[in-house]
């Protein structure tokens, strides 16, 4: 069965108007103005390149990879059960925990608490106070506010003549 389309008629096409049909005939395309064009596209870098080849020598590598060459190896386990003793333990500890958790209060006997004073007694208190108060003194001592005196001296040295009496007597 064969399909036939027909032509479409003139009167069947679109009209145009006259003007705009003069306009397009009379076109001069001298009077557009010169435009320099820019690409967009940019080319990849000889860096960008060079990884892109050595990811697909890693992938051909990995695809192509023949499993036949490989040895054959036996595995340890790393991760042995524990002994006796650490059972042991860990049960000693889980009993003493289970313990404290379900221990019954209402067994306890009540006791009272007595708070002891562990401040020193006012005495005490008061001999620091004074003996900070007199290393102050010491230590803040204006040796500037002291008067000047002279100094006599009333018991005199003996002279040789007293002492050769003495001896002699």
């Amino acid at each position: 069965m064969a399909c036939s389309v027909d032509a479409p008629s003139l009167k069947d096409l679109p009209k145009v108007a006259n003007d705009l049909k003069s306009q397009l005939e009379a076109f001069n395309p001298s009077c557009l103005r010169d435009v320099d064009t820019n690409e967009k596209i940019v080319l990849p870098s000889a860096e960008d390149v060079a990884t892109e080849k050595t990811q697909k020598s890693l992938f051909d590598g990995i695809e192509k990879f023949d499993s036949t060459r490989l040895k054959h190896t036996e595995t340890n386990e790393k991760n042995p059960l524990p002994d006796k003793d650490v059972v042991a333990a860990e049960k000693a500890h889980q009993n003493l925990l289970d313990g404290v958790e379900h221990f019954d209060k209402s067994q306890m006997k009540h006791t009272t608490t007595e708070e002891k004073n562990p401040l020193p007694p006012i005495e005490a208190i008061e001999a620091e106070k004074e003996k900070n108060k007199f290393l102050n003194g010491i230590e803040n001592f204006d040796p500037t506010k002291l008067k000047h005196t002279e100094t006599c001296e009333k018991n005199p040295l003996p002279t040789k003549d007293v002492i050769e009496q003495e001896k002699t007597a």
